[in-house]
């Protein structure tokens, strides 16, 4: 399924559903893998030709991903790599995924063209509203140009900040 423009999402929540973690490969930057194998070991990152990924399990979900009383938690929330973080935004310099005008988003003369993973559930579909204009999808970009490394927004909420540091 191709990514939609984000001029078609009226808003976004994550819903912890786990979706964003099974059957996806996660692609790992150079720093991303070394922190990894530092904490966890090799056997959880997978090499590729070029690149490196988290490593999945054998029903395809995310070695990190577990079930906690029916929502899906991800055991890396300390160190989530960028491309998780990012998920089901798609941040470009380029119109990728084509219509171009509904996919442009201007942040400071920044011409960036966002898109969405229309398999994310966490999605509702129609005009943006006001709070995903200002306040969600501004956190993306920001992820996505890195300018911010802490998500509020752009993960499922279920904790409180002191929380996350017992997982």
């Amino acid at each position: 399924m191709l990514p939609v423009p984000w001029r078609h999402v009226e808003s976004w929540n994550c819903i912890a559903c786990g979706v964003c973690c099974k059957g996806f490969d996660v692609v790992l930057d150079f720093p991303e893998w070394i922190n990894i194998v530092k904490a966890y070991g090799i056997d959880f990152t997978q090499p590729g030709i070029s690149r490196f990924y988290l490593k999945r399990k054998t029903d395809g979900t995310c070695v990190f991903l577990y079930n906690n009383f029916g929502s899906w938690l991800c055991l890396l929330q300390h160190m989530k790599p960028v491309a998780c973080k990012l998920w089901p935004f798609k941040v470009s310099d380029k119109p990728k995924w084509g219509r171009p005008n509904e996919a442009l988003y201007n942040p400071n003369n920044i011409r960036l063209y966002v898109y969405v993973d229309p398999s994310c559930i966490g999605l509702r579909w129609g005009n943006p509203t006001s709070e995903f204009t200002s306040t969600i999808l501004p956190e993306f970009i920001d992820l996505a140009l890195g300018q911010r490394r802490k998500q509020f927004y752009s993960t499922a909420r279920l904790f409180t900040p002191q929380s996350w540091k017992l997982i």
